[in-house]
């Protein structure tokens, strides 16, 4: 605990006086790694993990979770079923072409995606130490202390963006990313949009089998952090667990292809989560707030008659400002007016030109050079009066 003060009072410090802490927000970061670790640490709370998960992967036959033994377990001590087997990547050659790689990488990266898409309820760290293959050829999932929730607006987009990046629409990937967050006072949405729709578009391409979904993932994070924009913690634990997954499932299958998997499970995902939606406890949520509607309707429509009958009715509308337009139209009008005189003095000054007179300046006729003086001089006032605006205009916005 001393340690995370320590670390709390250099994330303030950064936060309060460098632009990288204000970019990234390391009080934050430091607040949600906190909240990890201490949830991490309650050894109950991660045998409650290993039960959970059982059963929301139970669909999954190659893939099993150590049974915890309750009895035994407490906040400080975790007795769970022991399971012997290999980390993933310590995997000889020989042992990984007798096992039939490329179905387990597809059982593991369809078991991550229900927990992110569906489940809600994801396994952050599925790092090659905690993947194991048994000696029956199952994948085992070990360590589940560090988990995250996903609220269901945000497994929605978590889904279209990876469809999105997955058939290469860069906009509408940073259009999905923008719903997913908050941006800053500086955020700058046309770089931002720039730069997601190019990492989206270097990863399109037709004949790239290997997309590292999760270095994508995690990439758009930086980017967003780059360009002053916040997004939720749990959207980095979804890019930190694909990022993981990658590694593990291209260890079983070089030529896995993620991208596959993804379109394929999007509509067996989507069809769940309609069904989810109209449940009976929701279906019985939605008649409630009805009935509350139908109750409380005939008074905000006397309300409404109420405030109408004794002219109390308002509407705010947030239009432009008169006074800044009319003055922006003034010096519009300004500036024409004044080029129409300079106009007509150098016209004037021509035809002077022509005009035999005695008063004469560098030998040419007195009046027409006085106009072209004046007319000069007006120029280039103007010319000054022009770029001076420009210049107090480009400024305020940095401002």
């Amino acid at each position: 605990m001393e340690d995370l003060e320590a670390l709390g009072e250099i994330a303030h410090f950064l936060d309060a006086h460098t632009e990288l802490g204000k970019r990234y927000d390391f009080e934050n970061m430091l607040k949600d790694l906190r909240a990890s670790i201490l949830r991490e640490l309650d050894f109950k709370l991660e045998a409650n993990n290993l039960i959970t998960f059982s059963e929301n992967l139970r669909e999954f036959e190659r893939i099993i979770i150590p049974e915890p033994i309750e009895d035994f377990c407490t906040s400080r001590v975790l007795a769970m079923e022991y399971i012997p087997g290999k980390k993933i990547t310590e995997l000889s050659p020989l042992r990984l072409m007798e096992i039939d790689g490329p179905a387990l990488a597809r059982e593991l990266f369809r078991a991550y995606l229900k927990q992110i898409l569906l489940d809600g309820f994801l396994h952050a760290d599925p790092h090659p130490g905690n993947v194991f293959l048994t000696e029956d050829d199952q994948i085992a999932l070990l360590d589940l202390g560090m988990v995250a929730r996903l609220l269901p607006g945000l497994r929605d987009n978590v889904l279209r963006l990876l469809l999105a990046i997955a058939e290469g629409r860069g906009e509408e990937a940073a259009e999905i990313t923008i719903k997913m967050g908050e941006p800053k006072p500086r955020f700058d949405k046309a770089d931002f949009s720039k730069r997601i729709a190019e990492l989206v578009a270097e990863n399109a391409d037709a004949n790239l089998t290997r997309l590292n979904s999760g270095r994508v993932v995690l990439e758009i994070t930086k980017i967003s952090a780059d360009c002053w924009f916040r997004l939720p913690s749990e959207f980095t634990m979804v890019a930190k667990t694909l990022l993981n997954l990658d590694r593990v499932v291209f260890t079983l299958d070089p030529n896995f292809e993620p991208t596959a998997i993804i379109r394929q499970r999007a509509m067996e995902i989507l069809e769940r989560n309609l069904m989810q939606s109209v449940s009976p406890i929701n279906l019985i949520g939605g008649v409630v707030e009805l009935k509350e509607f139908a109750e409380k309707l005939p008074g905000r429509i006397n309300k409404i008659l109420d405030t109408l009958g004794n002219n109390e009715f308002k509407i705010d509308v947030d239009a432009i400002d008169e006074k800044i337009l009319l003055e922006g139209l003034q010096k519009v009008a300004n500036r024409v007016a004044l080029g129409l005189v300079l106009a007509a003095l150098i016209v004037g000054a021509s035809m002077l030109m022509r005009v035999e007179t005695s008063f004469r300046i560098l030998g040419y006729p007195g009046f027409a050079m006085i106009f072209f003086l004046l007319a000069a001089i007006a120029g280039i006032g103007l010319v000054i009066s022009i770029i001076m605006t420009d210049v107090k205009a480009r400024k305020k916005p940095n401002e």
